[in-house]
């Protein structure tokens, strides 16, 4: 029943928090949208390291899409509880987001084995676009060879084959590495969801520069 209630609470706060955001086009770019955030799950997502940064960041005014192999729902490997993927991985471009999320579970390690999703998380890390990982989440980095020389951390259990991957691995509850930013395990969320706002709102001003026009005396 503790487990349960646990992950009730990131549920209830989403639903909450939705209910008073506008919805705007997941695709829209141009000065008139808000940051952007995707979210990367498959069947077997862990339900906290998805929902939590889906609600911290819908909270603070950001637009989250969460996007995976095909759109429709897929469950947790830790509850019962379920998340909708709205697009597919086929149906977006990394230049709609200022970040994307990888929770951890059983679904970075189903991701890796997508050409499509390896891909994506690729393009985002050579255009030097913030990426957070969580616990298994950097499993998708090492398919993406995006941890060469990087410095992370990660759920203790997959520090080997990390570091395999070119990794140097800490026990901290948040690395960032330039635009890589990676916690632990559940209890890190704070910080990490903390993190990854402040990332991505660096990354869309950095964004708006390049489209608004130029200011008098600027």
């Amino acid at each position: 029943m503790k487990k349960m209630m646990l992950n009730l609470i990131p549920v209830l706060g989403i639903a909450l928090m939705l209910a008073g955001c506008p919805e705007q086009p997941a695709d829209q770019i141009g000065v008139g949208r808000r940051p952007h955030v995707a979210i990367i799950v498959a069947e077997g997502f862990h339900d906290g390291e998805a929902y939590m940064p889906y609600g911290y960041l819908t909270n603070q005014g950001f637009d989250v899409t969460v996007i995976g192999p095909q759109v429709g729902p897929v469950t947790a490997y830790n509850s019962d509880f379920t998340i909708g993927i709205e697009r597919a991985i086929t149906d977006v471009s990394i230049d709609m987001f200022e970040a994307v999320i990888i929770p951890g579970g059983q679904a970075p390690a189903a991701l890796r084995e997508i050409p499509e999703a390896v891909e994506f998380i690729r393009e985002f890390n050579a255009a030097g676009k913030v990426i957070a990982a969580i616990c298994h989440g950097p499993q998708l980095l090492a398919a993406a060879n995006a941890l060469e020389g990087r410095t992370i951390t990660c759920v203790s259990g997959i520090q080997d084959e990390m570091e395999e991957a070119g990794a140097k691995y800490v026990d901290e509850e948040l690395v960032i590495d330039e635009n890589l930013i990676t916690s632990r395990t559940p209890g890190d969320l704070d910080v990490f969801s903390r993190a990854i706002s402040e990332a991505a709102l660096e990354e869309f001003d950095d964004y708006l520069d390049t489209v608004l026009p130029p200011q008098p005396g600027m």
